[in-house]
């Protein structure tokens, strides 16, 4: 919402798998009465995109580690599908860089996910890299954001 508020010329569209997550973001876009935010569509990263087919950026917030793994593979995968060459995905969240945490809170917070769920955790950066380098992607930008996150920042390459 807070990008979609700061863009106005960009369209967005929203989606999730689950059906009240899907409603919020509707809600509050609804509320916001941001009009350049689509209604949330419910997408399976795992199996594919559709209906969506093309755009420009692929933006993935806080997901791949409070999912199991598949879902990042599938959603890199479904981003060299939909994404032109020049287009980027941009990946936010909290990631372990050559095997370690990169703070002990992150490392306590892996835990509680795993604890959860034991397919979920923080991804190593590394193996997150070479999935997009597989998929065409070129090696990302990589910034360091506050509470110890990263933002990855692909290109199709």
């Amino acid at each position: 919402m807070h990008l979609a508020g700061a863009y106005s010329g960009v369209t967005f569209q929203p989606s999730d798998p689950d059906a009240e997550n899907r409603a919020s973001i509707d809600a509050w876009t609804a509320h916001l009465g941001l009009a350049n935010v689509e209604p949330a569509l419910h997408i399976d990263a795992t199996k594919t995109f559709a209906p969506v087919t093309a755009v420009d950026v692929v933006v993935c917030i806080n997901m791949i580690h409070i999912a199991p793994w598949p879902a990042a593979v599938g959603l890199i995968r479904n981003a060299a599908g939909v994404l032109p060459v020049g287009g980027f995905l941009y990946f936010y969240g909290p990631y372990r860089r050559n095997g370690a945490h990169t703070a002990p809170s992150n490392a306590a917070f892996d835990e509680s996910l795993r604890a959860r769920d034991p397919s979920w955790g923080i991804r190593d950066l590394e193996a997150v890299v070479e999935l997009a380098k597989n998929a065409g992607f070129a090696a990302p930008d990589v910034v360091e954001m506050p509470a110890n996150n990263l933002s990855v920042i692909f290109e199709r390459a």
